[in-house]
């Protein structure tokens, strides 16, 4: 058994990744095994201090010093019982999430934190791979009926939490397939969808019901589905994106990473995308530094792009934790993802200015310019930049407004996002929101722990209380 003392012996270790040159030929998961015995160590890092920081920094208060002290001792089944008390889906957190609790470690402090992120995903991925995660229906059905619009991680912890309730619940969304940004945001090099399907295996096992190919609001009437449940969840996301207004953008090869994404991912279903928007053999101009301009970079690789540029607006974080953001807040710090080294050029403070493009009104030039601390253009800074292929990675600006928001007449909060109560609950009785269309555009971890507690709120109105 590891030491329990082991984070003054143990040096931090990650899961190591496949070589580059190696990955960018596939859309597989980037990450090779992680040894047990390398695991078990890694767990036995965790400090058992007195106030687990760790908790406060996730958002779904993830009990990790209790399962890392279950991995520290072998103990596989009670450590996935303990990390689905908090955490509906954590083979997603355990890959995409950028783990605020790694950054609030008590250990952090003054050394490298535990690898708790590793740690969660290996749990869950084991946990799936020993039969020890099954369907889980209820004892006693309700009678109440529960609509939640949208796919993603926020509607499906709340339709998970409301079926093992007793409610009967139904999943709409107006793709083709269920997951939302799961499926069609992420790619799959850093989460293989099949990850979401044996989940909706569980979930169908347990009573929920999914509907695809539903766009309510447009062609479903939201009132009619209003008019079939005694409850309502929006969980449809942050969908409107920032768009960049500079001469020149109405050009063809100027797209949305949102038009672009789930082009790729349809591919790796096995659809045929006629058209599809590709970075193959153009140099490619990404805007935006966060982890959606990231996950293009990744795509544009493996797709064969001549050469990725990545702007960014604001200027380059430090490479450590900078002295405005101290233990335990999240830091402000350069961060690289996998597919920055993978290749591909990064710079900062730049801000587009316009797009010049060949006499088919085709994209061909970039130009832009340095800002200074204000983001004001420095006089004299301005260049041009090859562009066949430009992708804005800039974020959202909340939900859509028109159709079903607008069909149900949901108050809106001052950022645009739809205003809720305590319980989740919208100004229209027995209408709630959870995840990015309430909160704004968010983490995979917040979208989980916002359809939890709608979930709640849902239970207590339909009979009085929660379990």
């Amino acid at each position: 058994m590891p030491e329990r003392a082991a984070f003054l012996t143990e040096p931090r270790e990650v899961a190591p990744r496949r070589a580059p040159a190696e990955r960018v030929r596939d859309w597989n998961e980037i990450y090779l095994p992680f040894a047990e015995g390398q695991l078990r160590r890694q767990a036995s890092r965790c400090m058992d201090c007195g106030v687990p920081f760790c908790h406060s920094g996730c958002p779904l208060t993830n009990l990790i010093p209790d399962w890392n002290e279950l991995v520290r001792d072998g103990k596989w089944r009670e450590a996935v019982r303990m990390l689905h008390s908090t955490n509906n889906f954590p083979e997603f957190t355990g890959r995409i999430c950028p783990a605020p609790c790694e950054a609030s470690c008590v250990l952090g402090i003054n050394t490298p934190a535990v690898t708790i992120k590793q740690i969660e995903k290996t749990i869950i991925d084991r946990a799936f791979e020993e039969g020890f995660v099954q369907p889980e229906p209820p004892a006693v059905r309700t009678g109440k009926r529960v609509a939640i619009v949208g796919s993603g991680p926020a509607g499906l912890a709340a339709a998970q939490q409301l079926a093992r309730a007793g409610h009967s619940v139904t999943v709409f969304e107006k793709s083709d397939r269920i997951g939302g940004l799961l499926r069609y945001g992420i790619p799959n090099f850093k989460m293989e969808k099949r990850l979401i399907d044996r989940r909706l295996e569980q979930m169908r096992a347990e009573g929920v019901e999914f509907r695809t190919g539903v766009h309510v609001g447009v062609n479903v009437p939201a009132e009619e589905l209003r008019a079939g449940h005694d409850a309502v969840l929006l969980a449809g996301g942050a969908e409107q994106p920032r768009d960049l207004r500079a001469p020149g953008r109405e050009m063809t090869g100027i797209h949305f990473a949102m038009e672009f994404l789930p082009q790729q991912n349809r591919v790796c279903e096995g659809d045929a995308v006629p058209g599809q928007i590709l970075a193959t053999g153009k140099h490619v101009v990404i805007i935006g530094g966060g982890d959606t301009g990231a996950d293009c970079l990744g795509t544009c690789h493996r797709q064969g792009a001549l050469s990725v540029t990545q702007f960014e607006l604001l200027p380059q974080p430090p490479e450590e934790r900078s002295p405005s953001t101290p233990w335990p807040l999240w830091p402000m710090q350069l961060r690289y993802e996998g597919a920055h080294q993978e290749g591909g050029k990064r710079d900062w403070s730049v801000s587009t200015t316009s797009f010049t493009g060949d006499e088919m009104g085709r994209v061909r030039e970039l130009h832009a310019a340095r800002v200074d601390a204000k983001l004001n253009p420095v006089p004299g800074t301005e260049f041009s930049v090859e562009a066949g292929l430009v992708l804005l990675a800039m974020g959202f600006t909340g939900p859509v407004k028109r159709g079903l928001i607008e069909q149900l007449g949901i108050g809106l909060d001052a950022r645009g996002n739809v205003a809720t109560d305590g319980d989740h609950m919208s100004n229209v009785a027995g209408v709630f929101a959870a995840g990015d269309m309430r909160r704004g555009q968010s983490l995979v971890v917040w979208a989980i722990t916002e359809g939890r507690h709608a979930a709640a709120g849902i239970d207590r109105y339909l009979i009085g209380k929660t379990g």
